[in-house]
Parts: structure tokens; C-alpha cells; sequence
């Protein structure tokens, strides 16, 4: 006899709130679902409401078999995860994150005096640089950690400059993996996730 599926609305998330922090690559993570983050972890700040979105997707191929209309066999080659988030802040770390990187230098304006300018040089091919993420997600009294060891800018920027209308700056990353770390994880307290 099977175990009926026991319905609970508890089980469900609704994000009220969710923030994203970015440090270098190496950066100690916090060790629970709560715990204040450790040194060197930066918020990005305001980012729009509708854009957060996490995607893992395994590959596969099939082992197919002159015996069976159907693959005999699944095997998985290969791995990949991306999270995407549109920032509202325009600063130098956003920037250069969006960008994957890059240079920003102060430059005297004409006449030596007055407002200080800034000059933004996108990373050269082969210089983007690899950064660690950390997505906080909030549903009442429970937490969610989603942590990214290391992560890359991979997708191009496609900045929308609408008068009247609010920029974004899209952050595409791709998650890095490798033998001596997870390619990501999530921390929480949420009580649904002891295994019985």
C-alpha cells in the first residue's frame, strides 16, 4: 500500500523579499541559513521584482538498442546552472559585474575643477573575471541561501535607455564548477526539508 501525498501549504514559498550579494572568488560563505555574512560580501542593492530567476539543466544522451523502440539507457554529460537578475543600481561593482569585469579610472574634466569624471573600459577578451554569489531568499520566518561559489558573466548587455522608463543592468551568470568545491548549494531552516 502506498503513502498518500500529504497536502501542506507550509511547504509552498513565496518570496517576500530576496537580495543578492557578490564577492571575489574564495570568499569565506556563511556557514547556516541565518548567520550574518561573512567579510567581503557586497548587496547589489535594488534589483526589479519579476526578474530572479535560478536554472539548472542537466544534459543527456541516450543509449539506443536495435532490441527496444524505446533508449535502454540514460546517461548524464554533462551540468550547467545559470541565475539572472535585473539590478537597478547603477555603481562601479554592478557595473563591472554586469560586465564581467573591466577597468574604472577617475578622469580630471576640462579645466581641472569641477564634478569628478569616471571612465569605464569593458573586460578584453580572456580578462572577465570570475566572482562568488550568494542569493538570499525570505518567506516569512524562513530563509534560503543559495550559494554560488564561483560564477562567470557569460551573456552580453543589452542596456534599454527609455526616456521616462527606469535602466536595468541584466546579470546573466553561468555557475563554474570543479572537483574541489559544489558547483552551488542552498542553505536553510526551513523544517520541511528534514528527511523523515
Amino acid at each position: 500500500m502506498t503513502t498518500p501525498v500529504k497536502t501542506n501549504a507550509a511547504e509552498t514559498l513565496v518570496p517576500g523579499r530576496f537580495y543578492l550579494w557578490l564577492a571575489p572568488v574564495g570568499t569565506a560563505a556563511p556557514a547556516d541559513a541565518t548567520i550574518a555574512l561573512p567579510a567581503g560580501w557586497r548587496s547589489v542593492g535594488h534589483t526589479t521584482e519579476d526578474s530572479l530567476k535560478f536554472n539548472s539543466e542537466p544534459n543527456f544522451e541516450q543509449l539506443k538498442s536495435a532490441q527496444s523502440d524505446f533508449p535502454v539507457r540514460n546517461f548524464q554529460t554533462s551540468d550547467s546552472a545559470t541565475v539572472e537578475i535585473d539590478l537597478l543600481q547603477w555603481n562601479a561593482p554592478n557595473f563591472k559585474a554586469v560586465y564581467g569585469g573591466g577597468t574604472i579610472t577617475e578622469i580630471t574634466p576640462a579645466g581641472g575643477t569641477g564634478t569628478k569624471h569616471y571612465k569605464f573600459v569593458p573586460p578584453r577578451i580572456g580578462e572577465r573575471t570570475e566572482i562568488a554569489a550568494l542569493l538570499e531568499v525570505l518567506d516569512g520566518g524562513r530563509h534560503y541561501r543559495f550559494v554560488y561559489p564561483k560564477a562567470m558573466q557569460l551573456e552580453g548587455v543589452s542596456n534599454d535607455l527609455q526616456k521616462g522608463a527606469g535602466s536595468k543592468l541584466p546579470l546573466r551568470l553561468g555557475v563554474l564548477g570543479g572537483d574541489d568545491t559544489d558547483a552551488w548549494y542552498l542553505l536553510t531552516d526551513d523544517p520541511a526539508f528534514k528527511e523523515s
